[in-house]
């Protein structure tokens, strides 16, 4: 795990002290792994920023090349896509992620999944994702379990929220790992050991990403009878109430790995 110390507002990596030498320290590098270019960091790049890390962004279906040195990294945040975790041969980078999730899971490299990136750490986990018995899209409620209440990451939004959802995919977490939050759908959030945790629902988006993602799929929606219409107009108002929750989140990631 991370040797992290101070609070999230400067959050450091400290080096070893060498005799003779002043301990030095450096800004953690945070790799979030987007799958797609309207599903990319959203509100959590503002959150990295305000806990004094840099970030690199790793478009991972345009190129396997990491932007730097996978050992730099000291967390990972791996985002959502319209693709399935099972569309392996369409999608060839699908096995290859997993692969790295599996490495970082080995390493207790810290891990925030979110959404297909949230199934993607599942499956490196040993766990399932599979098709949910009903898509869920727009704001749902949150409700925080027993077991949420005392995780220093979703404890902090007992006993619930709302959150955006856009999933038609749900996780089966491996045996062990422990479940944080549920909708009436699916799991919504769980963690796998102490420095990995996966959420299905969207703590990132801002009003311009929901706005994209209706562009490209709101007639879709609309012939199931979503109502994209109305999930646009509320998309200023609605993510402004929710960039609170996902500084709380990404705040409460920073602090579980501070020590």
């Amino acid at each position: 795990m991370l040797d992290v110390r101070g609070p999230p507002s400067s959050w450091c990596v400290h080096t070893e002290h060498r005799p003779g030498c002043l301990p030095e320290s450096r800004p953690v590098k945070v790799l979030a792994i987007s799958h797609e270019r309207d599903a990319g960091p959203g509100v959590f790049a503002e959150a990295v920023s305000a806990a004094g890390a840099d970030l690199d962004v790793w478009h991972r279906a345009e190129t396997d090349d990491l932007p730097a040195a996978a050992d730099t990294y000291g967390a990972v945040i791996t985002f959502g896509g319209a693709m399935h975790v099972d569309q392996g041969e369409a999608h060839r980078w699908i096995p290859s992620e997993i692969e790295f999730l599996e490495g970082l899971l080995g390493r207790q490299v810290p891990v925030l999944g979110v959404c297909l990136g949230a199934q993607l750490l599942t499956v490196a986990a040993g766990g399932e994702a599979r098709r949910a018995r009903e898509p869920e899209i727009g704001w749902r409620d949150v409700t925080v379990t027993a077991a949420g209440e005392a995780d220093p990451v979703l404890g902090r939004l007992t006993p619930g929220f709302e959150a955006y959802e856009w999933h038609s995919y749900e996780c089966l977490p491996p045996a062990g790992a422990t479940v944080l939050a549920t909708s009436d759908a699916c799991v919504q959030a769980f963690r796998i050991g102490e420095s990995s945790w996966g959420i299905q629902f969207h703590a990132e988006v801002t009003a311009e990403t929901v706005a994209d993602w209706l562009a490209k799929h709101g007639d879709e929606l609309e012939r199931r009878g979503v109502g994209a219409r109305q999930l646009l107009d509320e998309a200023p108002e609605r993510t402004r109430e929710a960039r609170a929750l996902a500084l709380q989140l990404f705040d409460a990631f920073v602090a579980a790995h501070v020590r």
